[in-house]
């Protein structure tokens, strides 16, 4: 962090996605934040947002942090089963609020569980041999991209992982960068940001996403040395199916890359084990892994920090309650559902309503108003979040803290 010319320059870690890119740099002018270098369109969305109305309300009128939090209280009190909704925080306000669901006979379910149970429920059920993106940096030579595009949930995942667009070198510390082969399967993809710095254009196999669990099953088989009959799958000629498969088994460190939340359809799960049990295979003779990417929202966090708390996975199944905490530090846009029971937000101070809630409280967000930290989407690391600017919004923990307070 240094100062010029009283703007205030500072290296930040970006919670935007999944990738927490840690080489971003930001400037604070008179407490505004801009994007100076290294941003993509969803940090330059986060840093310069513009700080929103901080006044707490109680059924869309102004009051005062001491009389909100008294109400949130109340509305816990009489409650016999609450539900704390969104989750979308760091690890310290995870945990504030794990400690206070502890006392209030609390479900707790994140607003990205539909997604992250597809992964869960193929690592519960077969388990699974997965990569970091270091180990993807530094090694991989084949990656194969399955019904997603990446980049739409994580931006600069081939310009920072993949290219290594940033770095004085191109080569990375195992394998020539340049020379990675990229390979996509599924259906109206972007794959410009597969091509490689020398102009070499990715492969790509369409087929409609629920397709996927199909041409897999016949990837997988193939990879195992099975015989497939049909000359087609999915509208993908079997030979295709056979030259990826081909690539797979010959390449000294392989990648099989998803994004849960593109495979939204019955059953995606079963998609992802084959995914997984592919390269399962593929271990037995050469070096892969797979590579669960997407995360947003803290998402990564939760699921982790909950286990750590509690030894058991956070899930999305539903439960009968009967108020709702919604908790929301990073996405204004993303809103509880309208479903007239009594709802509390600790929210973004740019939330806007339909409908308002009982209670509103106006929260910092961690990386801009406050430091935190996040785990990344591969779960290998937790990375810093740095405070941007100044304001007078209380943390998550804070508000809960208070909170809790007053429910003893």
């Amino acid at each position: 962090m240094h100062t010029s010319n009283s703007i205030q320059l500072i290296n930040v870690t970006c919670p935007a996605c999944g990738l927490l890119c840690d080489d971003v740099l930001v400037e604070n002018k008179n407490n505004k934040i801009k994007v100076s270098k290294n941003g993509c369109a969803k940090s330059i969305t986060f840093f310069e947002q513009k700080l929103g109305e901080i006044t707490p309300k109680i059924a869309g009128k102004p009051a005062t942090l001491v009389h909100a939090v008294a109400q949130a209280a109340r509305i816990l009190k009489q409650a016999k089963r609450p539900l704390f909704a969104g989750l979308s925080t760091d690890v310290t306000g995870f945990r504030a609020l794990f400690n206070l669901a502890q006392k209030t006979n609390t479900t707790l379910q994140h607003m990205n569980a539909t997604g992250t149970q597809r992964n869960l429920a193929v690592l519960q059920s077969t388990g699974w041999q997965t990569t970091t993106l270091t180990e993807v940096k530094n090694r991989a030579d084949v990656i194969v991209c399955i019904g997603t595009d990446v980049v739409t949930n994580n931006p600069r995942f081939f310009e920072r992982i993949v290219w290594l667009k940033n770095n004085k070198k191109s080569n990375s510390m195992f394998t020539d960068a340049n020379a990675r082969e990229v390979i996509y399967i599924g259906e109206k993809l972007n794959t410009k940001a597969g091509i490689s710095p020398s102009g070499r254009n990715p492969s790509l196999l369409a087929c409609r996403t629920s397709d996927l669990p199909e041409v897999t099953a016949v990837l997988r088989a193939l990879v195992l040395g099975k015989p497939v009959k049909s000359d087609k799958v999915a509208g993908i000629k079997t030979e295709e199916i056979q030259a990826v498969a081909d690539k797979l088994k010959t390449a000294k460190y392989a990648v099989l890359a998803w994004v849960a939340k593109d495979l939204d359809y019955p059953h995606a799960e079963l998609t992802i084990q084959n995914i997984t049990e592919t390269v399962a295979i593929l271990n037995q003779t050469t070096r892969a892994g797979g590579l669960p990417l997407g995360g947003s929202d803290g998402d990564t966090t939760a699921n982790y920090a909950n286990t750590w708390l509690s030894g058991l996975a956070l899930n999305d199944k539903q439960v009968e309650h009967d108020a709702i905490l919604w908790v929301n530090s990073f996405s204004p846009e993303k809103l509880p559902a309208n479903n007239h029971l009594p709802l509390i937000v600790l929210g973004d101070a740019n939330t806007k309503f339909k409908t308002e809630p009982e209670v509103f409280i106006p929260i910092a967000t961690p990386g801009l108003d406050y430091s935190g930290t996040l785990f990344r989407v591969d779960s290998s690391v937790v990375l810093p979040l740095k405070k941007c600017r100044e304001n007078k919004l209380p943390t998550l923990s804070e508000v809960v803290s208070q909170i809790e307070a007053q429910l003893k």
